[in-house]
């Protein structure tokens, strides 16, 4: 399958057709082909995934040409079971997003438009486009500098539509998430010198992601440890803003409260998912034996980091930030997941992206439908909206218990996964991390029964129901929640081989129970 082009499809449709979207006369034709192009990469995505042969080579619909010779850095793409599942859920979304967010982009008039003129609408669906399009070449890039080049370009794209468009605080939130993002990709940016730099003589001087993590899996990269763990710090360090890890966290929960709701989704459900693809693997595979020097300080930040935001999210008045801080929570068991090094860990880790993905999704958006309703985002200024809008209620309370991890509900089966994965090497880590489970519930469930049961405020008695555009985008969430908690099969199926193959690389092997244990 090699020189079809699909992957270079992925990503150069929706590039593409930001550019075109822009340049659009009018606001309605620009929705309805936005749309139109986040279908067709949808419908891309969904080829590579039917193409995809889970038992065949790690990676496949390689394209590999020239770029900067003279650099060691080629144009090279190539998609494993990891990127793939990723691939699939952004793909997914993004036109589900576009939906959600129809009548955004200024449509109304005010400060958008005053922004970005009157072309708020054009701008505002091509910056999503043009998000979607980097994401999806960060992530089936084979060239660590390609890779390098659209992980720091996804930023200015989702600076705009954070500082454009949203609450009366955007700019400064805008502001701090371009400034904590930018600085940590600085620190990368010398890394990934240094990496060049470290393959000078082992490899004449690449960016092949293969070809390094070949030499590091074999001991040929011929650096000191002491180099070695510097270069995995400075991608880690970039990498633990962009997921984002305890305590390099303060920026997401402005950015989520002041974006709308759907750039909000699309920064954590889609971008912030590339900050832990890249932990699983740049860092653990360029990196290996600083990956095992580094994983109980990883691992210790990212249990603290379940509790914390779990702790944190009890206490908000504002709902659509106890949602952000609960990503922050979500975050961290999908960074334990990654470096306790075992494959239902990793597994577990690679799912519970794409589940948090959609679960994260779906609550948001409808937290923001009804924050659109009522003009408030304040809990207290709720209460009974189950009497006047059941369908929204309703679907609230199954998102929020699907990120809860509730049975039956798709994050579940990942959580247990990591927690599983965890317990079999780390048992004291795992037994602080199920705490979060707990407090998971309380926030959830306090949460519900404050805003949509009992009497109805004053101010909530005409509040609408979901209408069908509104059903549209919550209807196949709810739906993929429900699916991959009852049947997650043919996920793990695809992702299974990546995580043995990591493993692998980095010589680790799950840890063989004793005779002691068993018999306990």
């Amino acid at each position: 399958m090699n020189g079809i082009g699909w992957l270079s499809a992925l990503w150069a449709v929706p590039i593409v057709g930001a550019a075109v979207v822009i340049v659009l006369p009018g606001k309605q034709i620009a929705r309805y082909l936005a749309l139109v192009v986040s279908l067709g990469v949808l419908a891309i995505a969904l080829v590579l995934a039917v193409r995809f042969d889970p038992g065949g080579p790690q990676f496949q619909f390689v394209e590999d040409r020239q770029w900067i010779p003279s650099f060691g850095t080629g144009y090279l793409l190539g998609v494993d079971g990891i990127a793939l599942a990723l691939v699939v859920l952004t793909a997914v979304l993004v036109p589900l997003l576009l939906v959600a967010g129809w009548n955004d982009g200024g449509a109304q008039g005010g400060a958008d438009e005053t922004r970005f003129g009157t072309r708020s609408t054009q701008s505002y669906l091509a910056l999503t486009l043009a998000v979607e399009g980097m994401v999806l070449i960060s992530l089936v890039a084979l060239d660590v500098l390609l890779f390098y080049v659209f992980f720091e370009a996804m930023l200015i794209p989702m600076y705009f539509l954070i500082g454009g468009f949203g609450g009366a605080n955007r700019s400064a939130a805008a502001v701090k998430f371009l400034l904590y993002n930018l600085f940590g990709g600085l620190i990368m940016l010398a890394a990934v010198i240094g990496l060049y730099v470290v393959t000078a003589d082992p490899l004449g001087g690449t960016f092949d992601f293969r070809a390094i993590a070949g030499a590091a899996s074999r001991g040929e990269l011929g650096a000191s440890p002491a180099v070695l763990n510097a270069l995995f710090l400075g991608f880690m360090f970039a990498f633990a803003v962009k997921a984002p890890l305890w305590p390099f966290h303060r920026w997401l929960p402005d950015s989520a409260v002041e974006a709308t709701p759907a750039t909000a989704v699309l920064m954590m459900a889609v971008v912030d998912k590339v900050g832990t693809f890249g932990m699983l693997r740049y860092c653990l595979q360029l990196f290996p034996d600083a990956s095992m020097t580094f994983r109980p300080l990883v691992i210790t930040l990212a249990v603290i980091g379940i509790v914390y935001g779990a702790i944190v999210a009890i206490g908000q008045t504002d709902v659509m930030r106890l949602i952000a801080y609960t990503s922050i929570s979500h975050f961290g068991f999908i960074i334990l997941g990654i470096f306790v090094m075992t494959s239902q860990g990793q597994s577990g880790s690679t799912l519970y992206m794409v589940n948090h993905g959609i679960s994260t999704a779906a609550l948001f958006l409808i937290a923001g439908f009804l924050v659109s309703r009522r003009g408030s985002r304040l809990i207290a200024d709720f209460g009974g909206v189950q009497k006047v809008a059941p369908v929204l209620a309703g679907t609230f309370l199954i998102a929020g218990l699907a990120t809860l991890s509730l049975p039956g509900l798709a994050p579940f089966i990942s959580e247990f996964l990591v927690l599983i994965g965890t317990f079999t090497r780390y048992p004291a880590m795992a037994v602080f991390a199920v705490t979060a489970l707990v407090l998971s519930a309380i926030y959830i469930l306090w949460a519900y029964q404050r805003m949509m049961t009992g009497p109805v405020k004053e101010g909530n008695e005409r509040l609408r129901d979901l209408v069908p555009r509104e059903l549209a985008v919550v209807a196949p969430l709810i739906a993929l929640l429900l699916v991959l908690g009852i049947y997650p099969k043919p996920a793990l199926d695809v992702i299974n081989p990546a995580v043995d193959h990591t493993l692998r690389t980095i010589h680790q092997q799950d840890p063989v129970p004793t005779a002691e244990g068993a018999a306990r």
